[in-house]
């Protein structure tokens, strides 16, 4: 009877005790472990062995004669300076929009989805012929209109990041409830909101810049030597040190995407959820009012 008891409770290893044996595991999830490696290692091969053939043909010493090369670090910096302005113009733009959709205009949600996702179905080179017809021409003789352009290309890819991270958990409860322990819109956007985003807009950025660091079409029809075009416009030179070049922005971009994603993880471990921000809003109001 106490043996019964036991299972009846729920606890752990129960039936074992009751029969006097362990009861056998299933095995199906490890019957599947030499596919999963199998799977693993065919899709490694498919990415390492193309790096590998083109790490051959450049040789280790075209690494060290890439940056030493005439218009590297301009084209390097420049792309990098378009990333940061994009995603932080992304960001400022989607969030806000996101937030206040999914608060006030549900029914909006559909149409912004499908607007979102025009950039993707409309052609870089059309979106860019039409744009340079529209933009003014203090924007034209600076490099920093292809970050606009940019902008437009890392829409549906940055909104359904900050969406899915929206759909997540009850953003309305957790409005409510910080304003009605009297938080502003500002500081419930900062203390309650952001801390439930953090894998979100970590995807966000992460996309955004790899997408920025990539692109060639707009920039070349632009007139802008960004680092996919330089990479382009010397490979008719020297092939090898072009060659070394792509794997070189490839490990870099790779480098840059493991920074942000570390300290995403970090800064989403330190500030904890949107429970111990409504927390922290709920004492400091109470320090208030006492």
């Amino acid at each position: 009877m106490a043996a019964v008891d036991t299972i009846a409770a729920g606890e752990p290893g129960a039936a074992g005790t009751a029969h006097g044996r362990a009861r056998p595991r299933s095995g199906r999830r490890d019957g599947f472990t030499p596919w999963r490696w199998l799977i693993l290692i065919l899709a490694g091969a498919y990415f390492l062995i193309p790096l590998y053939a083109a790490l051959r043909f450049a040789g280790w010493g075209s690494f060290g004669s890439v940056i030493h090369q005439s218009g590297f670090a301009g084209s390097l910096g420049l792309s990098v300076r378009l990333a940061v302005i994009t995603t932080v113009i992304t960001l400022a733009l989607m969030l806000p929009t996101a937030v206040y959709v999914h608060l006030r205009l549900p029914r909006l949600r559909r149409l912004l989805e499908g607007i979102t996702i025009l950039p993707i179905v409309i052609p870089p080179i059309v979106l860019i012929v039409g744009l340079l017809q529209v933009a003014p021409g203090f924007l034209k003789s600076t490099p920093y209109l292809l970050a606009l352009e940019y902008v437009v290309l890392a829409m549906p890819f940055a909104y359904r990041s900050i969406d899915a991270g929206l759909r997540s958990f009850d953003l309305k409860t957790l409005v409510e409830a910080s304003n009605s322990l009297g938080a502003g819109w500002a500081s419930t956007l900062r203390r309650v909101v952001l801390p439930n985003l953090t894998t979100a807009l970590l995807s966000a950025t992460v996309l955004t810049v790899a997408l920025v660091l990539g692109e060639y079409t707009m920039a070349s029809l632009d007139l802008y030597q960004t680092f996919p075009v330089w990479i382009v416009v010397f490979d008719q030179t020297s092939g090898p040190i072009s060659v070394a070049a792509s794997l070189l922005a490839l490990f870099v971009t790779w480098l840059v995407l493991l920074a942000i994603t570390m300290l995403g993880g970090r800064h989403a471990r330190r500030t904890g959820g949107g429970e111990v921000a409504l927390f922290s809003v709920a004492r400091r109001d109470t320090g208030r009012t006492s």
